[in-house]
């Protein structure tokens, strides 16, 4: 299931909306990221988040299709928020989950890292200097790299 909105959510309410009544998962696994106050070197005041609707919940549906034909997922949920956002708030949130652990870890751990490098949004981070774009960084491309065809990290 994918969401994209501005709104707030609850962790513990999507979790516990997500897996109610299920019997047949053994393994659950939660990302929650949140803004922090810093980033690249340097404190932040806010975040802005944008993307194009439509062309999002697209590529995140493609995204969570691939981590369901690699892995026995029961179950799954994407949050990402869009918007201004200030240090503290939560911005994504990804559950995966299965009969089992292995592969709720495994799959919540692709798709997170899929998720910083090939969904469509573009950061604006706002600080006392004024405001500028996010990079893709160097990291997150290297990570999103060992998911790719053949380097499976199970």
């Amino acid at each position: 299931m994918i969401r994209v909105q501005q709104e707030v959510f609850d962790p513990g309410r999507e979790l516990a909306a997500l897996t109610s009544g299920r019997t047949d998962i053994g393994g659950t696994v939660m990302f929650l990221g949140s803004v922090r106050e810093f980033s690249g070197g340097g404190s932040i005041t806010a975040m802005t988040l944008e993307h194009y609707p439509g062309m999002t919940e697209k590529a995140l549906a493609d995204i969570e299709q691939e981590a369901l034909r690699r892995w026995p997922i029961d179950a799954s949920l994407i949050i990402h928020r869009y918007g201004r956002l200030e240090p503290g708030e939560d911005i994504v949130l990804v559950i995966t989950a299965s009969a089992h652990r292995e592969a709720a870890f495994a799959a919540c751990h692709f798709l997170i890292d899929w998720l910083k490098t090939k969904a469509p949004f573009w950061k604006l981070e706002e600080s006392g200097n004024g405001a500028s774009w996010v990079a893709a960084r160097d990291s997150d491309d290297q990570a999103a790299a060992r998911w790719e065809a053949g380097k499976d990290q199970r």
